[in-house]
């Protein structure tokens, strides 16, 4: 008994409307065929044609991944380039030969190279991520009241200024530092203490290796002070053997600010120091 299925003639007529580009639903009205079964055994073995298939998501991803691949990148750098599973690639490429081992140089060359390439869009995202931090913190203290300007400013100098010792006490108001903004703040912290400009003198201290010219010039413009209030600038001898980090145009040395008759505003910052940090008035 001959059990193969007889071939049906509209067979023909179903591969040929379907390399035309015609759709299932017009070859089944064309050929007159009202289920779908009869029209995949019609259409048995014909793949679909290219204008069918979906769009994916992940062809892009897939060519980079194959390109990597042909380049002689190993599956798990691959995965890390792309941001994709091991597995998703080794789907992807598995047909490709495996490229040849790389020597120790170039996979040093190639793991430098990624990591460059990382952190050249990292380091961006960290800094804004950083500056929203710094904006919403800012943004929280606002603009400080007279008071909170005395509690800040004298913290600030009890943690930088000349202070009394137990073996010496002067009484006398020194404040020193390299940070132009430290400075700037200790000077309305003065304001704000009612000590007038014209009572402070200014010295600047910086290796003599560096642009000293240029630096007195610089605190000159960010205290706004007479120049006679300047006191010679006391350069540090340079040691050739030690290797310094603060060089280049933004070392400008550290600045010192001398108050004159300043034994009164001394021990006003003594007590606002001893009541910001006795613990009385807080809150549970």
């Amino acid at each position: 008994m001959n059990s193969t299925k007889p071939v049906d003639s509209r067979r023909e007529q179903a591969i040929a409307l379907r390399r035309a580009g015609k759709s299932r639903r017009e070859i089944k009205e064309i050929l007159g065929i009202a289920g779908n079964s009869t029209l995949d055994d019609l259409l048995a073995g014909e793949p679909p044609p290219e204008w069918t298939r979906r769009p994916n998501a992940k062809d892009d991803l897939r060519a980079r991944a194959r390109q990597l691949r042909e380049q002689g990148l190993a599956y798990n750098q691959i995965a890390a380039e792309l941001g994709v599973s091991k597995s998703s690639v080794s789907l992807w490429v598995r047909d490709l030969p495996r490229p040849e081992r790389l020597g120790y140089e170039e996979c040093c060359r190639r793991v430098a190279e990624g990591v460059r390439r990382y952190w050249a869009t990292e380091r961006h995202v960290r800094e804004a991520q950083r500056e929203a931090t710094r904006a919403a913190a800012a943004a929280e203290i606002g603009t400080l009241t007279q008071r909170e300007l005395l509690i800040a400013g004298a913290i600030a100098y009890w943690c930088e200024g000349a202070k009394n010792k137990p073996y010496l006490r002067q009484d006398r108001v020194t404040f020193m530092n390299s940070d132009p903004g430290l400075i700037t703040f200790f000077l309305r912290f003065l304001d704000a203490a009612h000590v007038g400009r014209d009572r402070l003198i200014y010295r600047v201290l910086i290796h003599e290796s560096a642009d000293v010219a240029a630096a007195e010039q610089f605190w000159l413009a960010l205290t706004g002070a007479a120049p006679d209030q300047f006191r010679q600038t006391t350069l540090k001898r340079h040691n050739p053997k030690t290797v310094r980090k603060n060089v280049g145009s933004n070392y400008r040395g550290c600045l010192r600010v001398d108050v004159r008759q300043g034994s009164g505003l001394y021990r006003q910052i003594e007590g606002w120091v001893r009541a910001a940090t006795s613990g009385k008035g807080d809150t549970a």
